[in-house]
């Protein structure tokens, strides 16, 4: 990873740490919702490579793809596809499970390995073999208060995203239990959608991370003027 996208991705993770997940996404119209995501504001950005033609896809993206914006694959279920990444300086390798062998594949590579788990078994192997960041999934149907019991035996400042029925209906939850970040599947992107629809779904849940944010922020500074 070059130290623009480096620099991109970090920035992403500590301001808006929002991942689009074009889940069926195709070829012919990847350019366009594209556009329309970074266009909203997106700054991370996966191609799952159960899509059709995933590769493709990614290859037209990443001929053009902005020096603040970060894209890569999703349900990426072997190691060698980390070296496609790699070539085509996308650096996002993100999963739906536990693999240290793709974990150790894309650190080799200097990518951003950001590793689905379920168990604290899986997130604390995803953590110690060097994942960027995990992500709790199916986030939904686990629930806050797993989120919360499992965040507890977390290593401090590793980033956690919930993915799996995230929604604007539910994140504030999510922000007042801790979360870091989210991903957004059907809620940004449909099999079908136009790019108009995208964006202003993308517009949307940025949108709210930032009221969100803000507020969560407000509250701590309240909280320290009254414990001063």
């Amino acid at each position: 990873m070059n130290e623009t996208r480096r620099a991109a991705l970090e920035a992403a993770l500590d301001t808006l740490p929002l991942v689009a997940i074009l889940r069926g996404v195709r070829p012919d119209e990847i350019d366009a919702i594209f556009d329309a995501l970074v266009a909203a504001g997106f700054k991370l950005i996966e191609i799952p490579l159960n899509s059709p033609r995933p590769w493709e896809s990614i290859e037209r993206i990443s001929k053009r793809c902005p020096d603040d914006v970060v894209i890569g694959a999703g349900t990426v279920l072997d190691p060698d596809a980390c070296g496609r990444l790699a070539d085509l300086e996308a650096p996002l390798v993100i999963t739906p499970n536990t693999d240290t062998a793709v974990i150790d594949e894309a650190v080799t590579r200097d990518l951003a390995p950001m590793i689905g788990c379920m168990t604290p078994s899986e997130a604390l192997a995803a953590a110690r073999a060097g994942a960027k960041a995990l992500k709790l999934f199916p986030a939904a149907r686990l629930g806050i208060g797993y989120f919360k019991d499992m965040k507890a035996v977390l290593p401090a400042g590793l980033p956690v995203f919930a993915v799996g029925g995230i929604d604007r209906s539910n994140m504030s939850e999510w922000v007042n239990a801790g979360i870091d970040g989210f991903g957004f599947g059907g809620s940004v992107y449909r099999p079908g959608w136009s790019a108009d629809e995208v964006g202003r779904c993308a517009g949307e849940l940025i949108a709210e991370w930032r009221r969100l944010r803000e507020s969560f922020s407000q509250a701590e500074g309240l909280e320290r003027e009254a414990d001063a």
